[in-house]
């Protein structure tokens, strides 16, 4: 009886830490954004202004929609097809995040779902022990820690079909101009706007260095937060989840359960109030001919995945 009741205390003890965890992660996540946009209220006029604000959401849109339509959707999961100009958009926009260059990347990515939330996940937040210190180490290495760890050597075997693509291959060979370029372009066209050095340097830091610094926060929280807090509707072999704050700033990847669940799918918000900015962006580039065999589960295929209320599979 001894036993049951320390195993008893020590299961409440982790779950008090996983809910304080929890609600650790929220607070990062939501006060952080707040702190954004009032910064961005307090310079108003002094040195952020409309041409400031307008490079920046585009930029962070570009930007954004590359990384999730374009290296997420398209190269990775193949969820629709596209024609070659619309490939290296995709690609050159994706690679102005900052994020690493397309075959590394998709590469990153797929091992992540061969493993997900298993050894050899790169960016697990559920390997790293029990309790409230296992969990801040699963944390900061599921948003961060990883990147500072050696790719795995036979990395290049999961772009194979990616090295055919002339398009993909060229945009990864020259990923350091794209890069540069996205912090070069804001800058210089923010400039000739205003007219003004002022306006150079407000591009730069705005639309380059602090969208850079949200776009990356921002999808390295779909690896953190959408691990661990949310709602899980549809059965998976791993903890995804679904999460509404990231289901808009991240352009659809927030219901990321969804897509665990349907990996192929172009569509991730499956259910009508679940906002999927990339995948409306995908239906409009369907009806302009620029997309096409776009990939979506249908309502019997959706229904067999979901959980049953109280089930825990």
């Amino acid at each position: 009886m001894s036993v049951a009741v320390s195993d008893y205390k020590v299961s409440q003890e982790t779950l008090h830490a996983d809910r304080w965890m929890r609600l650790a992660v929220l607070i990062t996540v939501v006060v952080p954004p707040i702190g954004f946009v009032a910064a961005i209220a307090m310079l108003w006029g002094v040195a952020f202004n409309w041409s400031t604000l307008a490079a920046f959401l585009v930029m962070y849109m570009l930007t954004g929609f590359g990384v999730t339509i374009g290296f997420h959707r398209l190269f990775t999961h193949r969820s629709f097809k596209a024609p070659a100009p619309v490939r290296a958009f995709l690609a050159i926009c994706g690679s102005m995040a900052f994020e690493g260059s397309v075959f590394t990347w998709v590469a990153e990515h797929r091992v992540h779902h061969q493993h997900s939330d298993h050894e050899n996940d790169p960016h697990s937040p559920h390997l790293h022990g029990k309790g409230f210190r296992g969990l801040l180490r699963g944390l900061w290495h599921s948003h961060i820690g990883w990147l500072f760890e050696p790719h795995s050597p036979d990395l290049h075997r999961y772009v194979n079909d990616l090295q055919r693509d002339p398009v993909a291959s060229f945009v990864d060979r020259t990923f350091v101009l794209w890069a540069a370029l996205g912090v070069i372009l804001p800058a210089v066209i923010v400039g000739l706007v205003t007219w003004s050095w002022m306006g150079v340097l407000m591009g730069f830091l705005w639309a380059g260095l602090a969208r850079i610094f949200l776009v990356h926060h921002v999808t390295w929280s779909i690896n953190s937060v959408c691990h661990l807090w949310g709602s899980q509707p549809f059965r998976s072999r791993d903890e995804s989840r679904n999460n509404p704050i990231f289901g808009i700033m991240a352009m659809g990847e927030g219901w990321h359960n969804n897509h665990h669940a349907f990996p192929t799918s172009a569509r991730h918000g499956l259910r009508w109030w679940e906002l999927d900015t990339s995948y409306l962006i995908i239906r409009l580039m369907g009806l302009l001919g620029l997309a096409s065999d776009i990939k979506v589960p249908d309502q019997e295929t959706i229904m067999r995945k979901q959980r049953t209320p109280g089930s825990t599979d």
